[in-house]
């Protein structure tokens, strides 16, 4: 089994400590394979298979289990604890149990329990569930494959990852992807069948959504505006001018459902000078950029979106918070905090002319603070950092656990490794 070690190092400090370890993300990043990573690791630390308990609620095998009596039954015919032997007690989908959360706040509270939940909707988080854990759960978001884990899933040489980025940008990050030959029209029928799924059971089944044909359009709409600055307002004009008439109300909410699957992710624009977050006029990033291509087709035309989506992937993997940056006039790609970490960032394809050049690092140079600032392009060919401004290859930084503390070093570790 390939080992996510980027997630085990954050999760294992909490295993075995009495809060609930609920591990969210977009359906098929690997949120299940991750339990049977935890699963092994706890085996490693000489835990008794007769002391795990696991539902797969996606199962034919667990499907008497639709409510949290049923659940508090199984359980406890399965397996019961005592003060030698903890239960570690681990459900797949949770959230297609009804009021699971009373029954696992009663487990919680008897201190007999370890309990690992993954979901694929970000209602399970609801306020409900955190009255009912008064705080004693910790969320491990679940992405799509890195690049870095790309090139290990897929088998392929990292020290030929430029060759091989192409890949990763045509097709996405889905773990399943290392079971197909990676041919177009094959990986692209699976993420079209995943995203079906998504449309159908996690918003139109789940949110008694009526009108799928212009939930279908919304989600194409938002599809092919990735990177893009736009308003509720903006999408509901666009609908009417197809003559599809619909509020800005209802596609703010259609908009929040995509977003609670997370096949979308809302950014909000922060104002540097006025320090405050802004309310209108969003960016949309998608789960995984396969989705896009599998719906709309792969366009090279549009590769500034894709590599902003795929930054902003990358980011969130690494835990930062991120907000759009707006300096007056000019627009900043990500504000990327994290803790006392702060980072401003600006994606571009490549800075071919001085017009490019000015564009992106105008910005970052109107900021008049201590924070990194980076460029990442896919030039390769790099000289002195620009006013302070560091230059990074875009793939070059995919490949690294963190953001480089000195761009020169970094360069010249780069030039020996890969």
């Amino acid at each position: 089994m390939h080992k996510r070690n980027l997630y085990m190092d954050r999760i294992r400090p909490f295993i075995n400590k009495p809060v609930v370890k609920v591990i969210t993300g977009l359906r098929r990043v690997g949120k299940s394979y991750f339990m049977r990573l935890i699963m092994d690791d706890l085996q490693l630390q000489n835990i008794s298979n007769k002391q795990i308990i696991y539902i797969d609620m996606e199962s034919m095998d667990f499907d008497f289990i639709r409510n949290y009596q049923q659940l508090d039954d199984f359980i406890k015919h399965t397996l019961e604890p005592s003060p030698e032997r903890k239960i570690y007690l681990f459900i797949d989908e949770v959230q297609e149990i009804e009021g699971w959360e009373k029954c696992i706040a009663s487990y919680l509270g008897s201190g007999n329990y370890d309990i690992y939940l993954t979901g694929s909707n970000a209602g399970m988080l609801s306020s409900e569930l955190a009255t009912l854990l008064s705080g004693r759960y910790i969320e491990f978001p679940i992405y799509s494959l890195s690049f870095c884990e790309f090139l290990d899933f897929m088998g392929k040489d990292k020290t030929q990852a430029h060759n091989h980025f192409p890949l990763y940008l045509q097709y996405g990050g889905f773990p399943a992807l290392s079971h197909f030959d990676l041919d177009k029209e094959v990986v692209y029928q699976y993420i079209s069948s995943l995203y079906n799924t998504i449309l159908l059971k996690d918003v139109v089944k789940r949110y008694h959504v009526r009108n799928i044909t212009l939930l279908e359009n919304i989600t194409k709409y938002t599809f092919d505006n990735i990177g893009n600055i736009f308003s509720a307002k903006k999408i509901s004009d666009y609908m009417k001018s197809q003559k599809l008439s619909i509020g800005v109300e209802t596609v703010q909410n259609y908009l929040s459902y995509l977003c609670s699957t997370f096949a979308l992710h809302k950014v909000q624009r922060y104002d540097i000078k006025g320090k405050r977050l802004l309310e209108l006029h969003e960016k949309y990033y998608l789960g995984d950029i396969g989705l896009r291509h599998a719906l709309l087709g792969y366009r090279e035309t549009d590769i500034a979106g894709m590599l902003e989506n795929l930054i902003f992937l990358e980011l969130k993997r690494r835990g930062y918070d991120i907000f759009i940056g707006k300096h007056g006039t000019r627009e900043i790609d990500f504000i990327a905090t994290k803790a006392d970490d702060k980072l401003y960032i600006q994606v571009s394809y490549l800075l071919s002319s001085k017009e490019t050049i000015e564009r992106e690092f105008s910005p970052l140079l109107a900021i008049r603070d201590n924070y990194p600032k980076y460029v990442l392009s896919m030039d390769t060919i790099f000289g002195s950092d620009y006013d302070g401004i560091k230059r990074i290859n875009l793939v070059d930084f995919l490949l690294q656990p963190a953001f480089p503390e000195n761009c020169n070093d970094e360069m010249k570790y780069l030039a020996g490794s890969i």
